[in-house]
């Protein structure tokens, strides 16, 4: 692809410092095609979320971007290298959902072993801390907790003092006091001028910790601006209350709601016109219990997003993960 190629948006984003850019990138798998002409830009100190459903294509772009796999066509960079350039590397960190580490070495020799990797690491017990691990320092790793063991691996993520950090799916396991406190350490790292990578399926995490969202979804990119921004994209209220009896169909009909649900007694819907809907409902005569009315979250967004049916997504059971390799950072 020659300069003339690249797109209008890729090339604004050169302008504006970006570290991480795919280009018109398409990935396929046998017949399947789980990108389709990508263009994305990472920005410097952004704290960006990538979200899709399962095989939607986001495993796929983020092992782009990190030079574990390689475009069928178009291009990806990092920090304007190419993503299997060591130069580039050195400069990022990695915590993916399960890395090979050798469980017999405590967690301080782990850190100790991984930041030997980069050229100017952090100190190791800064990064130790950083994971909250200070009382496990002494533990070897094949006896921790499966919340411990995501904390270790955020540890072997940051103990090369990172300028760009990718992190896929790192609460999984993690109780809600851990989660928490982890989600405090994403908040900090990104305020020192960090550039984060998010993926995850707590949606929640995404609305709180995120800049900018990027969803994709059939190997395209949907969305890509703020929470607020993506929220703004369905209607502007939750509702939801219970009636006794389950209300027929005939009295929820003709309503300006999106997105029914009607589960046994509870009802839950969308819409921008809460008051007329609710006031027609009383009308109707429908008896609610335990109304609740609140602004739509990036859940229902999201969902609002990648609701397709199935019958036209690409036949694919599982898109392939990243690479299970504990040199990925180095």
């Amino acid at each position: 692809m020659t300069g003339a190629e690249v797109p209008a948006a890729c090339r604004l984003g050169r302008a504006m410092d970006s570290i991480v850019e795919l280009i018109a990138a398409h990935k396929s798998f046998r017949t399947v095609e789980a990108l389709r002409g990508v263009d994305l830009a990472i920005h410097s100190g952004e704290l960006v979320a990538v979200l899709g459903p399962n095989g939607a294509g986001k495993t796929t772009a983020i092992s782009l971007m990190l030079g574990l796999r390689r475009p069928t066509r178009g291009r990806a960079l990092l920090f304007g290298l190419d993503p299997t350039d060591r130069r580039a590397r050195s400069r990022c960190g990695v915590m993916l959902q399960e890395s090979g580490v050798m469980g017999a070495l405590q967690v301080r020799e782990l850190v100790r072993l991984f930041s030997s990797y980069y050229p100017r690491p952090m100190p190791v017990e800064r990064a130790i801390a950083l994971a909250g691990l200070e009382e496990q320092a002494r533990t070897r790793a094949d006896r921790l907790s499966g919340g411990q063991r995501q904390r270790l691996y955020y540890a072997l993520a940051v103990c090369g003092d990172p300028e760009l950090l990718f992190l896929d799916e790192p609460t999984v396991g993690m109780d809600v006091e851990s989660r928490r406190a982890f989600l405090d350490s994403i908040r900090n790292f990104a305020a020192s001028g960090r550039t984060i990578v998010l993926t995850t399926h707590y949606l929640e995490e995404a609305d709180e910790l995120a800049q900018r969202v990027v969803v994709i979804d059939r190997g395209r990119v949907l969305a890509d601006a703020s929470p607020t921004e993506i929220k703004a994209r369905v209607p502007g209220r939750r509702v939801s209350f219970d009636c006794e009896p389950a209300p027929p169909a005939a009295a929820l009909s003709g309503l300006p709601v999106q997105g029914l649900e009607v589960r046994g007694s509870h009802v839950r819907f969308l819409t921008n016109r809460a008051e007329e809907v609710l006031a027609e409902l009383f009308r109707r005569g429908t008896a609610i219990r335990n109304l609740e009315v609140v602004g739509a979250d990036l859940e229902e967004a999201f969902l609002a997003l990648t609701n397709h049916a199935q019958s036209s997504r690409p036949t694919l059971s599982v898109e392939p993960g990243l690479a299970h390799t504990s040199e990925v950072t180095a």
